[in-house]
């Protein structure tokens, strides 16, 4: 099985489009769909054709695109059947615990609510990759606009157990405002000190700070670090707050 090639594009004032093609197949998926011309520049430019619109949850932000790309390319659209009524053109509808085939490689659904309440991911466990939408930034998380505190919590907990070493790749360039604040909330943290300047000079340069991994987020992310949902909660009601 040929290995993933990912495009990574900004988009919108602060959104990723990714493109996830496999090269043996064919098929290319854009995780969510933020931008009609953004990702048809990003098609152009790789010369894949799209299959597959893979949702992460409802918000116009990640499927303002779906219809006219579908109505182009005849894509099929999948995405949270707790959602699915709220998701333009969606063929198929993924619980917690399925297992959805793309191109041969198994996406595993994990149900993350509590930015939206049916917010779900994609984790391709054999080729290292999480496709977490706005459930988990770098040195972050969504914030918490449908669900309770406990069910973002218990969202975070179930993404602490995936192996260090995923990839993981989110909607959002939110990683500056996002270390400003971690520094505050954990200020002993010696690996976030270094991260937080590895990040500002990212930025400085104009350059991306995702994809993360998994294993960087447990040393430095205070949210995937907060130990239970009272300190989880008490740290994300600080960042809404900062």
């Amino acid at each position: 099985m040929a290995k993933f090639e990912i495009y990574q594009f900004p988009c919108l004032s602060d959104n990723y489009g990714v493109l996830l093609h496999d090269s043996e197949t064919g098929v290319t998926a854009s995780i969510d769909a933020p931008d009609e011309a953004a990702i048809r520049t990003a098609l152009a430019k790789t010369g894949w054709t799209l299959t597959h619109i893979l949702n992460t949850h409802h918000h116009h932000d990640h499927t303002g695109a779906n219809d006219a790309l579908k109505a182009s390319s005849g894509c099929t659209i999948a995405g949270p059947k707790d959602e699915e009524s709220k998701i333009p053109g969606i063929d198929v509808s993924l619980s917690n615990g399925d297992t959805y085939d793309f191109g041969g490689h198994k996406a595993q659904i994990i149900s993350t609510p509590g930015h939206t309440l049916g917010h779900i991911v994609y984790h391709f466990a054999d080729d290292g990759l999480l496709f977490a939408g706005d459930t988990l930034f770098p040195l972050g998380c969504g914030r918490v606009f449908e669900g309770t505190m406990e069910q973002m919590w218990s969202s975070m907990e179930k993404l602490t157990k995936l192996p260090p070493g995923t990839q993981v790749y989110c909607g959002h360039e939110y990683t500056q405002a996002n270390a400003n604040f971690a520094v505050t909330a954990e200020p002993d943290n010696q690996d976030l000190k270094v991260r937080a300047a590895e990040i500002e000079a990212l930025r400085a340069k104009g350059q991306a700070t995702v994809p993360t991994t998994i294993g960087a987020e447990l040393r430095t992310n205070p949210f995937m670090r907060a130990g239970n949902a009272a300190r989880f909660a008490e740290t994300r009601t600080a960042k809404d707050n900062f």
